[in-house]
């Protein structure tokens, strides 16, 4: 305690007013995030909560710990939102692609991402103690730079996450498609031969056997079937996805075989695979210059020049003497 109150005093000594400032925006956030995170665990260990959660009363929907945390988190949330429509659109449509469907995972989002900004500077001051030597300017730098890669770290995460899930969706189309091609051959409709990709790619691919069967769901619950596809092409964000959505939507506004449409578009994407493949196959003879130049050249030269190298050396060593 004697430690942090002559850092204070130093603290306050050197920067004046501006470290007054600093320090009480610290004080601020430090209230803040015990607030919150008090709120937080009042919601969580509430016995009212928990037995209407269990329930299923109150507002009709199970309270889930996701839920109880973003509603614990909102007031954190609203710190870091932005009022851009636009930019709000496209963390929605990221967290969709990533397969967070839930209402409250955006002000979850948020509400993380806020304690991500706010945690990290608070405890550099806290460690501030620990490091006598350290200056005001830059004891608010670190504090600064913590923030900051907090704030990246959200957003790193996320796109990292979308990455995973589209190349998870992506490893099972070719699949799906062969798949369902199959079932509409046999004279299954195309509901009923979604249902039965989704049942059997449920184990090998249980992401794109979800987003099948969710369209399916959408289908029977009454909604149309181009709009079902449309929103599982906006779901996945997958380029193969909508082409093959929109090659569906197309083929039931004009009556023709969706058999015959399906056929087509996988021997078209079975040749787009080979000419990727085939792609990827010839940039591997430029890939390969980095590592050969930077770990086998050296090694090579080492074991051809080095004995010559070495004979030099003796030859020269020997003539000097």
């Amino acid at each position: 305690m004697d430690a942090i109150l002559i850092a204070l005093q130093d603290f306050l000594g050197d920067s004046g007013s501006a470290g007054i400032l600093f320090m009480a925006l610290a004080a601020a956030a430090a209230f803040a995030l015990s607030m919150g995170l008090s709120a937080f665990i009042m919601g969580l260990v509430d016995p009212v909560r928990r037995r209407l959660g269990q329930l299923g009363l109150g507002s009709g929907e199970r309270l889930t710990a996701a839920a109880t945390m973003a509603e614990s988190l909102s007031n954190f949330a609203a710190i870091v939102t932005p009022r851009s429509d636009r930019e709000r659109q496209r963390i929605e449509r990221l967290l969709i692609h990533a397969g967070y469907r839930s209402p409250s995972a955006r002000t979850l989002y948020y509400g993380v991402k806020a304690l991500a900004v706010m945690i990290p500077p608070i405890a550099v001051l806290l460690a501030s103690p620990l490091l006598p030597k350290i200056t005001t300017n830059q004891l608010m730098l670190y504090a600064a730079g913590a923030g900051y890669l907090g704030w990246i770290s959200c957003s790193m995460w996320l796109d990292r996450q979308v990455a995973t899930r589209q190349r998870a969706l992506r490893a099972g189309f070719p699949d799906a498609l062969d798949l369902l091609v199959v079932c509409v051959e046999s004279g299954l409709g195309l509901a009923p031969a979604l249902a039965r990709v989704a049942d059997e790619l449920a184990v090998s691919h249980p992401a794109l056997g979800e987003e099948l069967a969710l369209v399916n769901a959408e289908m029977r619950a009454g909604v149309e079937r181009g709009a079902a596809l449309k929103n599982l092409s906006e779901r996945t964000g997958l380029e193969d996805i909508r082409g093959m959505t929109a090659l569906l939507v197309q083929t039931m506004r004009f009556g023709t075989s969706i058999a015959d449409a399906l056929r087509v578009y996988s021997e078209e994407f079975r040749d787009k695979r080979t000419q990727a493949a085939e792609e990827q196959a010839a940039k591997i003879g430029t890939k390969m210059i980095f590592p050969l130049v930077l770990f086998l050249f050296p090694s090579f030269f080492l074991v051809v020049i080095g004995p010559a190298v070495i004979g030099l050396i003796d030859v020269f060593t020997k003539l000097a003497q």
